[in-house]
């Protein structure tokens, strides 16, 4: 049984004429009998009583016509629905990111994607990078914007940029030039994130192969508590320069950062051999195509 035997069939039914059924289909009249025919024998008996003049429903035709016609709603209304998906005219996406992303590039992201598909629905879950990457590998979220996972094979990831950290001043840290060596910076109070970040983890790796260690008097869980903190001179950091604007915004000073310089790749994680939807590919192409690289 196919959406083709139950639509010749509601059409009989409703004419009660196989000469114009065939015409309303736009089928032969032998096309026609033969999918009535192979619906009956699926089915396991006759739905029509026919004879030289007069085509009528048997008991159990009568009995099955609603029910077709109610197959047949369910059919049109489930094919619209996945086309709808297929062309984002409706659909749902759920993604995670972690917080520098989120606050920083993902709203110009997700800006221009509902600018092209108003009608899909996203939600994002803002959390931090180790969390996006586990968010991802149990099927919870499609896809998620952060750096570069451990060693996971079940996830592929996809650089979008390099991102480069930068130092984060007080505004009035008095200081010349445009950028800073970490032997300066570390003269000063270190405030950072506190563990499990990747970024405070990315950091201690990083000195660590030039033989540096992070002294931290000041720790929080929010990259923007960081900020405020500095601004309000109660230390320096290192932040992603995703971040760069928020932290001038809020009164600190961004400097470059070297001796040594840092940087970590950025990009999309999602599940290895799983396709994404629909949705979730634009707006991976959102991100691609969208998405400021820092100017740090």
């Amino acid at each position: 049984m196919n959406p083709r035997h139950l639509q010749a069939f509601i059409t009989v039914a409703h004419a009660l004429s196989f000469a114009r059924a065939a015409e309303q289909l736009h089928l032969s009249a032998p096309a026609l009998s033969l999918a009535i025919r192979n619906l009956e024998r699926e089915l396991g008996g006759a739905l029509f009583s026919r004879s030289t003049r007069q085509v009528r429903l048997t008991l159990e035709g009568a009995e099955f016509l609603p029910q077709a016609i109610q197959l047949m709603g369910d059919w049109g209304s489930a094919r619209d629905r996945i086309r709808q998906r297929f062309t984002l005219q409706r659909g749902h996406v759920s993604v995670a990111a972690m917080p520098s992303f989120a606050g920083s590039v993902l709203p110009q992201v997700l800006s221009e994607f509902r600018r092209r598909h108003p009608r899909v629905q996203i939600t994002v879950h803002d959390v931090i990078n180790e969390q996006a990457a586990d968010m991802v590998a149990t099927g919870r979220v499609e896809l998620a914007f952060g750096f570069r996972p451990g060693n996971d094979p079940g996830i592929d990831f996809k650089q979008l940029w390099l991102e480069r950290f930068v130092a984060v001043l007080p505004g009035d840290m008095e200081f010349a030039g445009k950028s800073i060596r970490w032997s300066q910076l570390m003269e000063r109070p270190f405030i950072t994130l506190q563990r499990p970040s990747s970024t405070r983890r990315m950091l201690e790796e990083s000195l660590a192969r030039h033989g540096l260690q992070l002294a931290v008097e000041l720790e929080t869980h929010q990259l923007f508590t960081v900020i405020q903190m500095v601004a309000a001179g109660l230390g320096v950091s290192v932040l992603p320069s995703m971040l760069a604007r928020h932290s001038v915004a809020s009164g600190a000073r961004v400097l470059k950062l070297r001796n040594p310089a840092i940087s970590q790749p950025v990009g999309v994680m999602c599940r290895s051999s799983h396709e994404l939807s629909t949705a979730a590919a634009a707006l991976v192409r959102c991100a691609q195509q969208a998405a400021v690289r820092p100017k740090w």
